[in-house]
């Protein structure tokens, strides 16, 4: 099962490698995204407690995270692409467990997220900040965990998808509001209350804080923080309840099939 696995998410990332177009789009519109939204708040962005930060620093986290969607999204647009060349039935006929097939697809998208955010943490040093190694293997792990909900996620809802035009727009309307709700654009504290609770039970506003953690603490004093540890239980419980819900989602029968 896992060398199956390992051959699907290989796959899936030398196909994002031979697509030029798709690395540039991939890293260069979130790029735009938080150097122009930087730019546009300066000095504006001065909510209590945080007069210090620019907001360049407070968006940068967020654009991490932004960076994990869009891999997933373009990434799971393959399953359609797949079904429609005939590959992914010649893969489900074949004698391999279904399990292999979600970890094949979820694995390349995440292998494919995190070339482009380990990429972009190379701007962390210019905007003052920094982590310790134990810090950056939280930051890490947070990648992982991220990536794979929203791979998970976008697997769930492309598998029953007939077209790619459908699933980019469905994709957008559901997982974007999730990424504007975690607290990426603004912080929690200023917002109404009923935002307040939905950012609460937001799982991708979770993944954010876990994230942001580690540019401003040590290892240890995040795994000593209730806060932290909630959110990190939050983003791995949403990491296996999508993974889960792909296996039975592909487990099922397609009507007429």
């Amino acid at each position: 099962m896992i060398r199956v696995a390992v051959s699907l998410a290989r796959r899936e990332f030398t196909r994002f490698a031979r697509q030029p177009q798709r690395v540039i789009g991939a890293i260069a519109q979130p790029l735009m995204f938080w150097a122009f939204l930087g730019a546009g708040m300066g000095t504006s962005f001065k909510p209590a407690g945080m007069e210090q930060m620019t907001y360049l620093e407070y968006f940068y986290p967020g654009v991490m995270v932004m960076m994990l969607l869009f891999a997933s999204i373009f990434s799971c647009i393959t399953i359609i692409e797949d079904r429609d060349a005939g590959f992914l039935q010649g893969v489900l006929v074949a004698p391999v467990s279904r399990l292999a097939i979600v970890l094949g697809k979820v694995m390349g998208s995440v292998l494919i997220a995190l070339v482009q955010v380990l990429l972009f943490t190379i701007a962390a040093p210019f905007l003052g900040l920094s982590f310790s190694v134990g810090g950056f293997l939280l930051l890490l792990a947070g990648f992982v965990l991220t990536g794979t909900g929203f791979a998970a996620l976008g697997f769930l809802i492309a598998w029953g998808m007939k077209s790619t035009s459908g699933f980019h727009a469905v994709m957008m309307v559901f997982l974007m509001p999730l990424w504007m709700l975690s607290g990426a654009l603004f912080p929690v504290s200023g917002a109404a209350g009923w935002i307040n609770v939905v950012m609460a039970i937001n799982p991708v506003h979770h993944a954010l804080n876990i994230i942001r953690a580690p540019f401003y603490g040590d290892a240890m004093s995040m795994l000593a923080s209730p806060a932290y540890l909630l959110s990190l239980a939050v983003t791995i419980a949403w990491a296996v309840v999508c993974l889960i819900l792909s296996m039975k989602r592909v487990e099922k029968r397609e009507k007429g099939a």
